[in-house]
C-alpha cells in the first residue's frame, strides 16, 4: 500500500513545488544602479521617496535624505493635512508601488502607530511629490517585496 501510495505523492510535491514563481534576488546590476541613482541626486532641501504599498497595510513607503544609501531610509506614515499622496489624490491607491519621488515636506517628530503592523512609524508632513522613476532598480533582498500582498516590511538594503 505505501508503496503505491508514494509516487503519488511524490507527484504532489513536484507538481505544488513547481507552481510558485522563481525568487529573483537583487543583482550586481541593480547595486550598481542603485548607486549611480544615489549619486545623481542633487544636494537640497528635499527628500527621496520610495512608495512601498501593501495590502495590509498602512505606511506609506520608504523616505531618506538625498545622496544616503537606502539602508538609512526610515518607513514612514504620511501626514496628508498640507495634501495627499499622490495615489490617494489619483483615487487609485497603490497605482504607484514601488515608485520613486522626489518630496517636499519634514518630519514632524511624532510617531503614528499602524495597528496591522502594530508599530509606530515617523510622520512625514507631506508637502508635495513628483515621481522621478516608475522602474527603479531593486533595493531589496529580492522581488518579492515589492508584491502588494507579500507581507515583508523589512528595510532596504543598500
Amino acid at each position: 500500500m505505501i508503496k503505491s501510495l508514494l509516487p503519488r505523492l511524490l507527484g504532489l510535491v513536484l507538481l505544488f513545488t513547481g507552481c510558485e514563481a522563481p525568487i529573483v534576488l537583487q543583482t550586481d546590476q541593480d547595486r550598481q544602479a542603485i548607486s549611480t541613482a544615489i549619486a545623481g541626486e542633487a544636494h537640497g532641501d528635499y527628500f527621496v521617496g520610495r512608495r512601498f504599498y501593501k495590502v495590509d497595510y498602512k505606511m506609506w513607503g520608504w523616505v531618506k535624505k538625498p545622496g544616503e544609501p537606502w539602508k538609512t531610509s526610515q518607513l514612514v506614515m504620511f501626514n496628508e493635512q498640507k495634501t495627499l499622496a499622490p495615489d490617494r489624490a489619483r483615487n487609485a491607491i497603490g497605482s504607484d508601488n514601488n515608485y520613486e519621488y522626489r518630496l517636499s515636506g519634514y518630519f514632524s517628530g511624532e510617531k503614528v502607530y499602524e495597528p496591522a503592523s502594530d508599530t509606530f512609524y515617523p510622520e512625514f508632513v507631506l508637502a508635495g511629490a513628483s515621481v522621478t522613476s516608475t522602474n527603479p532598480p531593486l533595493i531589496y533582498p529580492d522581488q518579492r517585496w515589492v508584491l502588494p500582498a507579500v507581507r515583508l516590511i523589512g528595510p532596504p538594503k543598500y
